[in-house]
């Protein structure tokens, strides 16, 4: 029986096993794909102090390995349900068919891209239709791309492709963008970059790829198209939390927790995105696995 069981190797599941190993709590961290979760995709992040600039990629590598050198075990096997108590300790199925049990369990999955949920938005995702923007935006150089969303990663990508591409519309339902102010400034003053609000996707065009988008305003409901060789979403995700349910209790599909991060379940905890609170930055997912990880460690000292 492992001390701590983590799943989700994110910036929080992450700083949550580096936390458990320094506390000396024998350690596994679960993960179904790769790890870093969101924080890879991003070229540059600006806001984590004391590192006035690092891309997502090394911020997530540097974790990693800290936490590896450290003695976590990280397993590259998906965590598909957790059940048990407290006081007989905690079984969790994983996604290979095996079984590990531990003596608590931290929730850190983070959450997925949330898609248009559009006809043929999935028979042309990876045909012109991306959630990705710097994992894909390099094979759109010279092209012309629409990015979707109104907040800080929409505003983000759209700048990132106005390096690469020759257009790029920034589609947004509303007028007004939630994104950081100075992000949007940034934005206005690039010759090659054009927001059109307020405006909706209703339609993607083009056979076997995308070539273009049926927009709607929401304002007076007119249509107008844009020709477009690739439509990069990016309106927000939606926490991966399905499978717990029956065993955590969820609030809009996030899992209750407060500040000390633990759930309404005794031994088990969680941290970051996936947790429910208002602001969910780098910053605010590595103090979440810090706080979740001591957390758990005083569960299992002090019961």
């Amino acid at each position: 029986m492992a001390d701590i069981i983590i799943a989700g190797a994110g910036p929080a599941g992450l700083s949550a096993a580096i936390y458990a190993r320094r506390a000396g709590m024998d350690t596994v961290v679960y993960e179904g794909n790769v790890y870093g979760g969101q924080i890879i995709n991003t070229p540059e992040v600006e806001n984590y102090p004391a590192i006035a600039k690092i891309s997502g990629f090394d911020f997530a590598n540097d974790l990693y390995n800290q936490a590896t050198n450290l003695g976590a075990r990280v397993e590259f096997d998906g965590v598909t349900s957790v059940s048990g108590t407290a006081e007989e300790g905690f079984t969790v199925e994983l996604a290979s068919g095996g079984k590990e049990t531990a003596k608590a369990v931290i929730l850190a999955v983070g959450a997925t891209n949330r898609h248009l949920g559009i006809d043929r938005e999935e028979e042309l995702t990876g045909k012109g239709v991306s959630y990705c923007a710097t994992c894909d935006g390099a094979f759109y150089k010279g092209k012309t791309v629409a990015v979707n969303g109104g907040g800080n990663t929409a505003v983000e990508d759209a700048i990132y492709l106005a390096g690469l591409v020759e257009k790029v519309y920034l589609i947004h339902r509303r007028n007004e963008f939630r994104a950081d102010e100075t992000l949007v400034k940034a934005a206005k003053v690039l010759p090659n970059l054009e927001m059109v609000t307020p405006f909706v996707i209703k339609e993607l065009k083009g056979s076997p790829k995308l070539d273009g988008i049926v927009l709607e305003n929401r304002d007076d409901q007119s249509t107008k198209e844009l020709a477009v060789d690739g439509l990069f979403v990016a309106i927000g995700q939606e926490p991966k939390t399905a499978i717990f349910k029956d065993l955590v209790t969820l609030s809009g599909g996030y899992i209750e927790g407060g500040e000390d991060c633990k759930t309404n379940v005794k031994g088990i905890f969680v941290a970051g995105d996936v947790r429910t609170k208002k602001v969910r930055q780098l910053t605010t997912a590595c103090a979440d696995g810090a706080v979740a990880a001591l957390a758990a460690v005083d569960f299992i000292k002090l019961g």
